[in-house]
């Protein structure tokens, strides 16, 4: 309730991709849940499962596809020609708002933006783009579970 929300502050911005970053905050959440009595031999992932909570690492990740739904649709005050290049095609596979990252001059940019793409573009045609909060629910996080790194590797329940 107190350290979640500034672990998430402005994620979109600043989300990390190295991988020692990402540990590094989920950590955090990490020594928290492992002081709980009751689940405190538990893994990480157990504990997390039992209280019915998502990583932060996933979290970021429904984050980032919620930021570029937002841009598609002009719900926020930022252009998408400033941050992708739209290709609102039908074509047969995906969905219909495709997104492509212009030239970068930045490593920065590109393993941001880069990254948020992929995970846009890999979206299924049977995404709910009808509201944000359709959207939201349509996002499965079984969808969302292959664009995280840590998770994946770290998790013996998913692998």
């Amino acid at each position: 309730m107190y350290v979640r929300p500034i672990l998430e502050y402005s994620s979109v911005s600043w989300n990390p991709y190295l991988i020692k970053d990402i540990k590094a905050l989920e950590s955090v959440r990490r020594r928290f849940t492992k002081r709980l009595p009751g689940i405190e031999k538990l893994t990480y992932y157990q504990r997390l499962s039992i209280l019915e909570l998502d990583s932060l690492e996933l979290r970021r990740v429904h984050a980032d596809s919620l930021f570029a739904y937002k841009l598609v649709f002009g719900l926020i005050d930022a252009s998408l020609h400033d941050f992708f290049i739209p290709r609102f095609n039908k074509s047969r596979r995906g969905h219909y708002y495709k997104l492509y990252l212009p030239a970068c001059k930045s490593n920065i940019k590109s393993n941001s933006f880069n990254y948020i793409i992929q995970k846009w573009n890999s979206l299924p045609s049977s995404t709910d783009f009808t509201s944000p909060k359709r959207f939201h629910n349509s996002l499965a996080s079984e969808l969302l579970l292959p664009y995280c790194k840590v998770f994946l590797s770290s998790c013996s329940c998913c692998v």
